[in-house]
């Protein structure tokens, strides 16, 4: 296959394996969201939709973050990694949202990126399911499947791979073929779970690779 032809492939299969496609962060609004991204970040989903159902109870606007001190949310956070940090990030973001958009998240990558704690993927993530702007975040899942699949060069940046993919896929699917790739890299082709040939895409996409250990083998 070409990498058109592959991309195309991985486009229909994802898409026939995931027809629905849920956030996987549990939130309410884009500023539920943008703080549950923030929180993401070296920590599971599973693990910041167990912690900020109690966060969110006390403060889901920046209004209400504002009230409490970096050590009550820090408390809230602190099983997501990096609490103290993040923490501090979460109440800041809040107050700038207040001082400087409305109290409401900003529909603009650039002012998201200006916030603390956002960098570009949480910014595209927030943009791709607050506001329906097409973007392709790019989390470890994709990087490593980007790369996996032949579809970015090996040892390629994120930046890199964003690029790549952005080009090879058309644009209405990027905000749903993100998170596909998210679901698949978790459920069939995880970093131990698949070595490049064990996976079904995998073998769909190289079936040459096992081909060649068997050869090797011989």
């Amino acid at each position: 296959m070409t990498i058109s032809e592959r991309a195309a492939f991985i486009d229909q299969r994802l898409a026939a394996l995931y027809p629905a496609t849920p956030v996987p962060l549990d939130h309410s609004s884009p500023y539920t969201l943008l703080v549950a991204v923030l929180l993401s970040a070296q920590c599971t989903d599973k693990r910041v939709n167990l912690q900020t159902p109690g966060l969110f109870a006390k403060a889901d606007t920046p209004e209400k973050m504002v009230r409490l001190s970096v050590a009550e949310i820090d408390a809230h956070v602190r099983p997501c990694g990096l609490a103290p940090r993040k923490a501090q990030a979460i109440r800041r973001l809040s107050e700038l949202l207040i001082e400087q958009h409305g109290g409401e998240v900003p529909a603009d990558f650039a002012a998201l990126e200006e916030l603390p704690g956002v960098g570009h993927k949480t910014a595209s993530v927030v943009m791709a399911q607050s506001f329906g702007v097409a973007a392709f975040p790019v989390d470890t899942h994709i990087h490593r499947l980007a790369q996996r699949w032949k579809l970015t060069p090996t040892g390629a940046n994120v930046e890199r791979t964003e690029r790549d993919l952005k080009r090879l896929f058309p644009e209405a699917h990027w905000n749903v073929l993100h998170l596909r790739i998210i679901f698949y890299g978790r459920e069939y082709c995880s970093a131990r779970g698949c070595d490049g040939m064990v996976c079904p895409l995998c073998r769909e996409l190289f079936p040459e690779r096992k081909r060649a250990v068997r050869v090797k083998k011989a």
